[in-house]
């Protein structure tokens, strides 16, 4: 949500065009130019001194757009700045709408963004100063932030930046994760370069590292850190099976023990799937609230599709399916191959699977060469469906 501040006759024109074409936009301006229908179009009108409604804003909403003079703006904000990561976005429009200015939290708080759609709406000069854009090369802070990816640590955030925009030798080291990071067609920068393993990138030595991956790090891989970020994309699927009523804490610490185990990162788990006959057990649904992962469900006929290693049939008598950990978790993250097939704990049975996008970039990047010539196409047959059945 977005709060737009206006303060002269020509600034409430600029605030109720925004009001009416940006979506989640809501309009403050004097009651000194109200019109009368402020009530009908759900704008709020004040009086008194602006810089008194600003810090209500401030800790309101996810950006400010001000149209006011830029140095009012900065003075009126200095007082309530805390930290870039939970400061708002904070955007300076001139009374004539000619420029639209990123001001504050350009990248984490998406002022960047905020100000190239307000001056699309209003046909003006977006102005963006921060270097990454302006160099157009990798902004750290945003670094796989479309894909939902987290940092494990902010802590070099502002010396990688600076290496990436200093135009020193950067390492990418992605080992897991989506490959659509860069702009397509667009050359890398030279001083960046990707790297498949920690290993490779350390031998170069390169002054800063990116590091994207779900695994925990070997001690002595450690030291790539030293002036670099790590990231964990979003690519563990766990599939889980349990018996009614089990508990939250129990299904939490068999998922913290077994990623603990494959010395995978809890940060990198995507989804949680199991059996529809799961969809309302509460202590599945706590543990999926408390991480904010996604929670899927499938149907017994559709778990049944997937061919898996151990059918079970007395899953089968109790389910309708002859598994569920692993052909869910197979089933969402459309991996072959099991990073951990099945393990049951106690009250909880446990697969883990990787969502391997490299080899989906691989597998699309040779599907479109294949179709280069359209002409050599021939249909092919479906391929017949697996099921697994008794004996």
């Amino acid at each position: 949500m977005y709060a737009v501040v206006a303060i002269t006759k020509h600034g409430v024109e600029i605030a109720r065009r925004l009001g009416r074409e940006l979506d989640g936009a809501d309009v403050y301006y004097t009651g000194k130019f109200a019109r009368g229908d402020e009530d009908r179009c759900g704008i709020r009108l004040f009086s008194g001194n602006v810089k008194a409604l600003l810090p209500e804003l401030f800790a309101r909403y996810d950006g400010l757009i001000c149209i006011i003079s830029l140095g009012a703006v900065v003075r009126m904000i200095a007082p309530l700045l805390k930290d870039k990561k939970t400061d708002p976005a904070v955007v300076v429009i001139d009374d004539q709408a000619e420029h639209a200015i990123s001001v504050l939290s350009g990248h984490l708080g998406g002022a960047n963004e905020l100000t190239r759609r307000v001056a699309a709406i209003l046909d003006a000069r977006p102005v963006i100063t921060t270097a990454s854009d302006v160099q157009q090369t990798i902004a750290v802070d945003l670094f796989g932030r479309a894909f939902g990816w987290e940092w494990e640590s902010a802590d070099k955030l502002t010396p990688v930046s600076a290496a990436v925009v200093n135009e020193e030798p950067v390492a990418v080291v992605q080992e897991s994760g989506e490959t659509g990071w860069w702009p397509e067609g667009r050359p890398l920068p030279k001083n960046i370069t990707v790297y498949d393993a920690i290993a490779s990138a350390m031998a170069a030595r390169p002054a800063a590292a990116l590091v994207v991956t779900h695994r925990l790090l070997e001690p002595e891989e450690e030291a790539i850190l030293q002036n670099g970020v790590l990231y964990r994309p979003k690519v563990i699927v766990l599939g889980i099976g349990c018996n009614r009523r089990t508990p939250a804490e129990e299904i939490e610490t068999v998922i913290r023990e077994t990623l603990a185990e494959l010395r995978f990162s809890i940060k990198s788990v995507k989804a949680v799937c199991t059996i529809d006959l799961k969809k309302d057990e509460p202590g599945l649904r706590e543990v999926v609230g408390k991480y904010g992962w996604e929670f899927v469900t499938y149907t017994p006929e559709q778990l049944n599709e997937v061919p898996i290693e151990a059918p079970s049939e007395t899953v089968y008598r109790y389910t309708g399916a002859y598994g569920v950990s692993e052909p869910a978790a197979k089933l969402y993250s459309g991996a072959e191959t099991m990073a951990l097939v099945k393990k049951k704990s106690g009250n909880v049975t446990i697969s883990v699977a990787l969502i391997d996008h490299q080899a989906k970039a691989r597998m699309r990047r040779k599907g479109e060469e294949a179709c280069g010539d359209w002409s050599s196409l021939q249909p092919e047959a479906e391929p017949a469906k697996q099921r697994w059945r008794s004996g």
